[in-house]
Parts: C-alpha cells; structure tokens; sequence
C-alpha cells in the first residue's frame, strides 16, 4: 500500500492547483495537471532559442544580429496527459528548427517517458534535472521531476493490489535495506519482496512492502494478503532464517512446505570460519547439500563434522538445521535445484540495488516508484519466458505422492 505522505512542496503545489482550478472529477485534475507540463515544455525551447542563435533574450548582442526573436506561435500538442497549447518561440527568416518538439511533431509524451526512463535507471531528480539543463540549457525543479514520475502512482496502487494467480508452485521471499530521509535523520527501512514461480514456470513479483525493520509480524501481514488477492496454494517457500517466519507462513498456507536456503546457512557458518579455509569447508559443504541421495547426503555430513571439529560453532548451525538438508531429498533433482536457495531473489534485489545506491530517498513513495519502475523492466525482460528446465520440474511434481493431487487441481 502506498504510503500518503508527500514531499510538502508537491503538497504545497497540488493545494494551489486545487485552489485554482477547483477540480471535481478525475478529468477536472488531469485537465488541471496539463499546466505542469506547458511551462516546462515551453522553457525548454526558449533554450533551444538561446542556443540557436548564441545569447539569451534581451542581450545586447541581438542588436548586431540579423536573425533574431519574433515573437511566438501557437501549437498543440499531445501529453500523457492529453493535449495542450504552448508557444513556441520563432525567429525573423524562420530557419530556427526545435529538436525538442520538431515542426511538424505533436505527440510529445516521450519526453515525459525519457524523465520517467531516468528516474527508473536510478537517476537522482537533482540529477534528472541537471541532466535537462545539460541538454536544453535550463533547469527544471526536482519538485516538477517528483511530478512528472508521480504520473506512474496509480499504476503502482493498482500493481500492489491486483489479483494473483491461485497457485504458485515456488515462492522466495527476502528483504534488503535501503535509506529514507525522515526530515532531518536517515533511517533504514526494510524492503520485503516475493517471488513467485507459477504453475506455468513463469516468473512473477507478488509485490513490495516496506518496514523499518524485517520481522515475522510483518510476513504474517503479507502472507495473508496475498491469500486475499487469490493465492489458494503454494507447494514451496524459500526463505532465510528469520525467526518464526516458517510458523507464520504455515499459519497462512498450511500446506506450503518451508525451505531454509542453503546459501544462508553457508554464511552463517563461515562466520566462525577463518578465511583461508572458506574454499575448503564450503566444498565440504557442497557435497552434503548437493549430494545425488539421502544415504550419500548423511555419509558426507558425518565425513564434514569429523573433518571441521576444529570449528564448533560452524558445525552447530549445520546440525541445528540438518532436517533443511534432509527435507531437500524427499523430491527429485530439478525440484532441489529450484527449491534450495533463494539466489532468485537476491538477484532481483541485486538489481534494486543499481538504482537505490545512489543514497537516501526523501519519502517512501519515492522509494516505491523507482522499485516499481524496475519491476516493469524486470517483467519485459521475462515476458514470453520460462524457469529453466520447468518440464522436469513438473514432471517430478506430478510423480510426487504428497503433490500429485494439488498439482492436477491447478493445471
């Protein structure tokens, strides 16, 4: 859910146009909004003009110039949010040609795009309006910026609280940090993300959620939300070990089969390993996860416990958590490959990251656009796509005595 706080200046703007215009329908609003983008549009080919003929308007070179200003034209456009009238500034011998909105175009909406397209890559909007003024000679607030993406708000509304599909084979669930300003401090807030992998093999972000911190309170909240937006059942959920995450995902679904990821496990452990000996435990390691059965998976756990002694704490977050291991040999291959770490989504929080880095962001909504804006990258990518090797997946479900049955209820 998006959160309502707004930067004060957006506040301050969205009162003086409601003063002035009065707005009682959505398309009073859009119509309302359509003044936002005049005078930027505007603005922009006054510096195209600068530019073209080498000073600025009212200097004194103008007067030893033959071609200068004269005056303006009307013309219409099209925005994204409808059309407008701006003018367009002209010169006497009429050789001046707009780069920004050529002669004979109309539709300018990709402009807006391209604003929206940097603030997606991570862009700051101190940088998004630095990066204008670079091309066009002006500068643009980062407050008409905060507008410009705010555009994607209700897409983002309807995104988070869409309906989802009533089954999904895997899900991966995780967090990552990231830095809100809250007036004059910084704080760290939780960013909760799922991953879905549906029935089909396809690839789906259930949503995003945002906590100052990362607890089993908060999971419990979202599980049962998206039990709300449709989700009937899910076979398997990998997660990290936060404490009672498990218990309240069964409270939920109490079908879903919880799997601890083996790759947190493994940096739990190293923790109280020396460094030059990682490469060496953690192949010990992989040949108990990895092992082809469960008889070689026990026959290399005792061979790792005799061989790492030397490390107790590392050996006691394996021991304490074995029945993880043990639980990934109750189905075939392909369905471990899949369900024993949640590197699926960590990537996608590796990808968040590319446009979070750049530092603190001033209000949770801003946060969420560029997150949502990143998703819908994301999905273009995996459109029309598949999980590798999901036919094998599925056949080792279907021959699955505990799953079989769950399974032909949702193909």
């Amino acid at each position: 859910m998006v959160n309502p706080k707004r930067n004060p200046n957006s506040v301050e703007l969205a009162n003086k146009i409601i003063e002035q215009y009065q707005p009682e329908s959505v398309e009073d609003m859009q119509n309302a909004l359509k003044d936002i983008f005049v005078p930027m549009f505007e603005s922009m080919l006054k510096g195209e003009m600068n530019h073209y003929l080498g000073y600025e308007t009212n200097d004194k070179a103008e007067k030893e110039t033959v071609n200068r200003r004269n005056g303006y034209g009307k013309k219409s456009i099209k925005t994204t949010t409808g059309e407008v009238e701006i003018a367009v500034p002209r010169d006497r011998d009429g050789s001046f040609e707009p780069q920004l909105i050529p002669k004979r175009k109309k539709d300018v909406s990709a402009i807006e795009d391209k604003v929206i397209s940097m603030y997606a890559r991570g862009m700051s909007q101190r940088d998004i309006s630095s990066t204008i003024k670079d091309i066009y000679g002006f500068s643009v607030s980062h407050e008409m910026v905060s507008d410009i993406t705010d555009i994607v708000l209700p897409d983002l509304e309807e995104w988070q609280t869409r309906p989802l599909s009533n089954c999904y084979a895997f899900l991966f669930v995780d967090c990552m940090y990231t830095t809100i300003r809250n007036q004059y401090e910084t704080k760290e807030y939780a960013v909760y993300t799922i991953l879905g992998y549906t029935i089909d093999g396809g690839k789906e972000i259930l949503g995003l959620w945002l906590n100052e911190t990362e607890s089993k309170h908060k999971w419990m909240q979202i599980f049962d939300e998206i039990k709300s937006r449709g989700v009937e059942d899910i076979f398997f959920m990998s997660m990290d070990g936060v404490s009672g995450l498990e218990e309240g995902a069964r409270a939920i679904f109490p079908d879903v089969l919880v799997q601890r990821c083996m790759v947190h496990l493994i940096r739990n452990s190293i923790k109280y390993v020396p460094s030059k000996d990682y490469k060496a435990f953690t192949a010990s390691l992989r040949k108990v996860y990895g092992a082809q059965s469960l008889k070689a998976c026990h026959s290399a756990f005792e061979s790792f416990k005799q061989q790492w002694t030397a490390y107790p704490g590392a050996l006691d977050v394996w021991i304490r958590n074995f029945h993880d291991v043990e639980q990934l040999f109750d189905y075939g291959s392909a369905i471990r490959k899949v369900m024993y770490t949640t590197n699926a989504v960590e990537s996608i929080h590796s990808s968040f990251r590319k446009v979070t880095k750049k530092g603190a962001f001033p209000n949770e909504n801003a946060l969420l656009k560029v997150l949502f804006l990143r998703v819908k990258e994301l999905e273009t990518k995996w459109q029309g796509g598949h999980v590798n090797n999901w036919s094998m997946v599925m056949n080792q479900l279907l021959v699955h005595d505990k799953l079989e049955n769950r399974v032909l209820k949702f193909i």
